[in-house]
């Protein structure tokens, strides 16, 4: 991100000037008191948000400049994990994960393939033919980060992905994205859980008023829930 500005037609400017580069295989987390600026920081990544003024760039790729009917393209390289899983209801397991193929149109052995590969990194491979009313919340986020890792994405977005969840779940949850991590997928993750932060010791980004407060290779949260 170089030089970013956000402002809502509202009024409200959320990002105030941030630059900001984050490398291949690195996982950050973004923090931060609530309506500082994360949610907008997060979603400028995947095109949810389109920043006023400054130039983002992944991947070689300009967002900024980039016309609507390459954002597909730019999504397919990187994986958005939300809190609330967004699950299809009435799809299985195997579907809903498979989904993000099907509208690529992939081949049907090569979606097989892929998805039994990620539900076994997710360690949901048993239950591929189980519908997300069957899981626990735990499994349910599990799926969700298997659908967003299929792509094999060079970047993994995750937006408080264990804020609706214990904090047993939550470790679990964690490991897993540790696990992708290692296979070379740059995270960045929003988060408001102090002790995962401060016991994982990775880099920290603080967002506060818009701007960039902090920026820490092995920092804490730094802040009272």
């Amino acid at each position: 991100m170089k030089e970013i500005w956000k402002t809502y037609p509202n009024g409200v400017m959320a990002i105030n000037g941030i630059n900001v580069s984050i490398d291949k295989g690195e996982f950050v987390y973004v923090v931060g008191p609530s309506g500082a600026g994360k949610s907008t920081f997060i979603k400028m990544m995947y095109r949810e948000e389109k920043p006023t003024r400054g130039e983002i760039v992944i991947d070689g790729k300009s967002l900024s400049s980039m016309k609507e009917r390459h954002i597909p393209y730019l999504r397919r390289n990187i994986g958005v994990v939300f809190q609330d899983f967004k699950l299809l209801p009435t799809l299985t397991v195997f579907e809903n994960v498979a989904f993000a193929l099907e509208v690529i149109e992939e081949s049907k052995s090569n979606i097989r393939k892929r998805v039994m590969n990620v539900l076994d990194i997710v360690r949901l491979k048993n239950k591929a033919r189980f519908q997300p009313h069957e899981l626990s919340g735990g499994e349910q986020q599990r799926v969700a980060i298997a659908r967003a890792i299929v792509n094999s994405p060079s970047v993994l977005i995750a937006d408080e992905p264990t804020g609706n969840l214990d904090p047993e779940t939550s470790w679990g949850i964690m490991q897993i994205l540790e696990d992708i991590n290692d296979r070379g997928t740059t995270i960045v993750m929003a988060t408001h859980n102090k002790e995962i932060v401060n016991t994982m010791r990775k880099r920290v980004i603080a967002v506060e008023n818009g701007r960039i407060a902090r920026d820490e290779a092995k920092g804490e949260y730094g802040y009272e829930r």
